[in-house]
């Protein structure tokens, strides 16, 4: 029980993450775009490594001494699956313009995008776009919350890089969501509270996942012949992530050698932990 505690503690600490990404552009007069595409890069680098290094191969080993027929292909298949399951996710959400570019990162520098965001004839647009970012984000960070939790409880070293990595990864999305409602209401706290809350859906998804799996006596530990196929299914959900979300984006706030680094520099600091862990 120990065990799934930590794992839910982890997904929490990951969902909320948006509530400091509305923090820090909220009370910091500026963020710095190409430290954000670096970490952006860090967290793209940590979920590649883990999904590749270890969960699909440690998803394969598994399979195997469960001596499940054709077990093999079916890990292949859940890590496809993963990925379909969370593109259906993004058909899902329908696509939102959001004035709020990487040069206007700053509350008080009058970029383009601020322009826009301090016309009052904008504030109820802006609105709107805040409350349907912070859906779009609560339905996204559903999937991550399982990814979070599985990952952690399959092994508690490795739930602290997803974490890590989720975390980097949401921080972001809660700049995204508090700086429109902040232009709309002139509320910092309503922007912050919107943002922390987006995040939230992550520990739900645990919870949730967590339910489920009691409910119909699956077992999350490498004992149950299902669980190789969950952790194969999480690697697929994290390498979409990373290569639709997290990447595109850190392109958008830097520039591309600084996300390229930040990459490197994410798989080198997972490798370098796992081998001390």
């Amino acid at each position: 029980m120990n065990g799934v505690l930590s794992a839910l503690l982890m997904t929490l600490i990951a969902g909320a993450a948006t509530g400091l990404g509305g923090a820090l552009v909220l009370f910091k007069k500026k963020l710095s775009s190409n430290f954000l595409a670096g970490a952006l890069g860090v967290s793209a680098g940590v979920m590649i490594f883990i999904s590749l290094a270890e969960l699909f191969p440690e998803a394969q080993g598994m399979i195997i001494q469960s001596g499940l027929r054709h077990g093999k292909a079916l890990v292949l298949l859940a890590f496809f699956v993963g990925m379909g399951v969370i593109t259906l996710i993004d058909f899902a959400i329908p696509e939102y313009e959001n004035p709020h570019e990487a040069s206007g990162l700053s509350l008080d520098t009058k970029t383009a995008a601020v322009n826009v965001m301090e016309n009052p004839g904008n504030a109820g647009i802006l609105k709107r776009l805040g409350i349907m970012s912070a859906l779009a984000i609560a339905v996204h960070n559903f999937p991550e919350g399982i990814a979070t939790f599985i990952g952690a409880l399959n092994d508690p070293e490795m739930g602290v890089g997803i974490t890590f990595a989720i975390a980097i990864h949401n921080i972001p999305e809660g700049i995204s969501v508090a700086i429109p409602i902040y232009y709309a209401t002139k509320s910092k706290g309503k922007a912050l509270l919107l943002a922390t809350v987006s995040g939230l859906s992550e520990p739900v998804g645990a919870v949730i996942c967590y339910g489920l799996t009691e409910l119909f006596g699956v077992e999350l530990t490498g004992n149950s012949p299902a669980f190789p196929l969950v952790l194969a299914a999480v690697a697929g959900i994290m390498i979409y992530i990373s290569l639709d979300e997290l990447l595109p984006t850190a392109e958008k706030y830097g520039k591309h050698h600084v996300a390229i680094a930040g990459v490197v520099g994410g798989m080198a600091i997972m490798g370098i932990s796992l081998l001390i862990l």
